[in-house]
């Protein structure tokens, strides 16, 4: 969700295309569901058939007066998949690498970064053209070689990784919001710790493991009237209503895109936070295995290793977002090579954090969390600065999350992106309950971004551009069997990181 979602959840905010001046409701609808992750088009009599040949160039015949309206250089394409990718998945890179252990999680970073690229390329490939030799929305192709039954449930995994995104935005959002009021509170009494630059982290009480503390915590029998009030997983998760809904039920979404920067700055601010601590804490790794009882031994491998794939085919999410980005490419010839060098600098970025915060992080590797601010004590303004910039982002990133959804659902099933106030009440109703109930009952985003990502990877990004590709080539009389072997093969993995999410989640740690 991505979300992540996101994206991978953050891949789906694609809206920054919308037409801020639009002067109706369905003028920006219509702008955001062309760039959401589901495309939406008319059903009109399917078109025939393109041929899907390898070709490295993306070579797009296009007419002269859509020739003049590509303005989009390659560097603003890069960015535009790099800024889509990166999401919430980096929160938890550190925790992944924990699964995979060391060496075995760098490894499969970048080889998830190899499957998606090529499979995001397949992508790009199938949408060239279906008619008027023009690039065409994957739902298309999807609808065109495997039929009504596919692109239906190509749309629910769109719809089902938007709520992913939904539900560990809520959250986080709640995570970030409970350490803010520590924050305020804690400076505001006076009561915040003494700590130096080099210990400034908690994990308590997360953990039951001493070596996890670095905190002298004092346990009341008795909670105070603030910590009856402010909770994070009973209390302030419900506050978030009270802020939050009113807003979701905006008929225009425009106001929200105006914040999109804020992404890349929050990601920007994350990698220097992690660069700060990491030249404070010092390299504490050690993959001897005769030092085992060390905080710093790291295993270079371990079983649990599918969380990683699960959250790292989430984080790399692209496919349902890149042909919307290269669509005002200038030179399309491109496309590929653009492709490539988004998906190495995302790997590069993904990697560089989480290897690098697992590197330096002081305690055992055991305590490192799903979301590694939490690692940080509340009192620490660096990471302050960063809940503060990263709870405003999600909450404007948040309605546009729920618009998508409401868009895509109400007018598949409606007919109309706002059929009644009633409708979308409803509608939103049911997000925000699903997204508290996780966040009161299983605040885990880690668990989430696996699962979720390792079902959409399965499904929309690797299983349905591979069919795609292999109906093609059978359709042209060029299928050959190292081609259905090959991608038969990766729609197996796909399927196999899926299952193994449900074998591996009770040994995560």
């Amino acid at each position: 969700m991505s979300v992540g979602p996101t994206k991978r959840v953050q891949n789906l905010r694609s809206p920054h295309e919308m037409d801020h001046n639009a002067a109706t409701e369905e003028d920006e609808s219509s702008s955001l569901l062309r760039s959401s992750p589901t495309q939406w088009s008319s059903y009109g009599p399917s078109p025939d058939l393109p041929s899907l040949q390898d070709d490295p160039s993306l070579d797009i015949v296009i007419s002269s007066d859509l020739e003049s309206s590509r303005s989009q250089s390659s560097v603003v394409t890069i960015f535009a998949m790099w800024n889509t990718m990166m999401g919430t998945s980096l929160l938890s890179m550190p925790w992944a690498i924990k699964q995979a252990g060391y060496v075995n999680g760098i490894v499969l970073l970048v080889v998830m970064a190899g499957i998606m690229a090529y499979t995001s390329y397949r992508v790009l490939t199938a949408g060239r053209s279906l008619a008027n030799n023009v690039l065409s929305e994957f739902s298309d192709v999807v609808r065109v070689y495997l039929g009504r039954f596919f692109e239906v449930a190509a749309i629910i995994c769109s719809l089902l990784a938007l709520i992913g995104g939904c539900i560990v935005y809520w959250i986080l959002m709640s995570n970030f919001l409970y350490h803010i009021g520590l924050f305020i509170k804690a400076h505001v009494d006076g009561s915040h710790g003494q700590h130096d630059n080099q210990s400034y982290f908690r994990t308590w009480p997360h953990f039951s493991d001493a070596s996890c503390d670095n905190e002298t915590v004092v346990i009341h029998p008795h909670k105070t009237t603030f910590e009856r009030i402010w909770n994070e997983t009973i209390t302030v998760p419900l506050f978030l209503i009270v802020v939050l809904f009113p807003i979701i039920n905006f008929k225009s979404p425009t106001f929200f895109t105006k914040f999109n920067s804020l992404g890349t700055l929050s990601v920007i601010y994350l990698i220097v936070f992690v660069i700060v601590k990491a030249s404070k804490w010092g390299i504490n790794l050690d993959l001897n295995n005769h030092h085992i009882s060390l905080p710093q031994y790291s295993s270079e491998f371990e079983w649990s290793f599918p969380a990683l794939t699960g959250v790292s085919a989430l984080a790399y999410f692209l496919q349902n977002a890149v042909i919307a980005i290269v669509r005002n490419q200038k030179y399309p010839e491109n496309n590929t090579r653009d492709l490539v060098i988004a998906y190495a600098c995302v790997c590069v970025t993904y990697t560089l954090m989480g290897a690098l915060f697992y590197a330096v992080f002081p305690l055992a590797k055991s305590c490192i969390e799903d979301n590694f601010l939490n690692n940080i004590a509340s009192d620490d303004p660096m990471a302050f600065v960063a809940r503060i910039g990263l709870f405003f982002q999600m909450s404007c990133v948040f309605p546009l999350l729920t618009f998508i959804i409401r868009a895509q659902l109400l007018q598949f099933i409606c007919g109309s992106v706002w059929p009644s106030a009633m409708h979308v009440l409803i509608l939103n109703a049911v997000l925000v309950l699903v997204s508290v109930i996780f966040a009161i009952f299983m605040p885990k985003i880690g668990h989430i971004i696996s699962f979720v990502g390792a079902f959409c990877g399965f499904t929309y990004a690797i299983a349905l551009p591979c069919a795609v590709y292999i109906f093609a080539c059978r359709r042209d009389g060029n299928l050959t069997f190292f081609k259905l072997i090959f991608h038969g093969f990766l729609i197996f993995l796909g399927f196999t990181n899926f299952v193994a999410q449900f074998v591996i989640i009770g040994h995560t740690k």
